[in-house]
């Protein structure tokens, strides 16, 4: 017997018909009287005399009005018991490491909602490139990380991120390329470019590109963009960006995709070989919950 149906039941009985108790649940009275229907039938006996005006109770309809308010009611101070201890239950910091994208979002998202069901939990979020994220989780100083693909995982667990991030070049608005809609392989041939420093990204660039990586003319490696677009605004290269880390406000450069595009997704890592503190293990259970992981 559902506890729903058991709802039901007990609201028609307090309002006496079936109309105004609809009102009261929020739903249908046609749905409230097949639910009706379902319950007495399980039960295999009548709870109501029907008439036109009134909803009576039958014999049996009386001992199930009582057991009912007793099982409601336990229901309600057990779910209770429970948000008061989910309250208090959880306290502590958690540490975690994000790196420059449009996932940014999906974390500022799911750090609200855990922190409003755990109030007493605080946080701290270090902002900075794949390989200084890594670092300091391998050290134990972060707990968890949002990291953007490639990137090599096999010594962490992870939760894939839907959102793709995509990438391409930011250009100088005085560079030939910002008058095309696109970035091709062709293009990139001769070009001065600046990418960061991590070789995956490198190596993706040139496997896009069907060059050896040698051939690319590499002229900077950077880590984070901001010290970057007055570069690539005065033509000192094109920089490999996403899309996420491009600046609207920035008249001085724009941001050209790839093509054939290059998409790749971000992903929550945490280390195998560490035991997750509660509030940690609770946050990671968040993202697995909102993307069924």
């Amino acid at each position: 017997m559902e506890i729903r149906l058991l709802r039901y039941f007990w609201t028609i009985a307090e309002e006496g018909t079936i109309s105004k108790a609809a009102e009261v649940l929020h739903i249908t009275q046609p749905t409230l009287s097949r639910q009706l229907k379902e319950l007495e039938d399980e039960l295999g006996t009548t709870l109501f005399i029907r008439s036109k005006k009134q909803m009576t109770l039958t014999e049996a309809g009386l001992f199930l009005k009582s057991r009912a308010e007793d099982i409601l009611t336990l229901t309600q101070q057990t779910a209770q018991e429970f948000a008061d201890r989910k309250q208090q239950l959880f306290s502590g910091r958690i540490s975690i490491g994000c790196v420059e994208a449009d996932n940014s979002d999906t974390l500022a998202m799911i750090l609200e909602t855990f922190v409003s069901d755990y109030p007493q939990v605080t946080f701290n979020i270090f902002s900075g490139t794949s390989d200084d994220i890594v670092d300091k989780l391998e050290k134990g100083l972060i707990d968890v990380a949002i990291l953007l693909e490639p990137v090599i995982t096999d010594k962490y667990e992870k939760v894939v991120l839907p959102r793709t991030e995509r990438w391409g070049l930011l250009v100088s608005q005085a560079d030939f390329l910002a008058g095309q809609k696109a970035v091709t392989p062709t293009d990139v041939s001769h070009l001065p470019l600046l990418t960061g420093e991590r070789s995956a990204v490198q190596n993706m660039l040139a496997d896009w590109a069907n060059v050896p990586l040698s051939k690319l003319n590499i002229v900077g490696t950077f880590n984070l963009i901001f010290n970057v677009r007055p570069l690539v605004a005065r033509g000192m290269g094109s920089a490999l960006v996403i899309e996420g880390v491009s600046d609207p406000k920035d008249t001085a450069t724009v941001f050209m995709p790839l093509v054939p595009e290059i998409k790749t997704n971000c992903v929550l890592v945490w280390k195998k070989s560490r035991i997750l503190s509660p509030v940690s293990r609770a946050f990671v259970n968040y993202f697995k919950h909102a993307f069924k992981a």
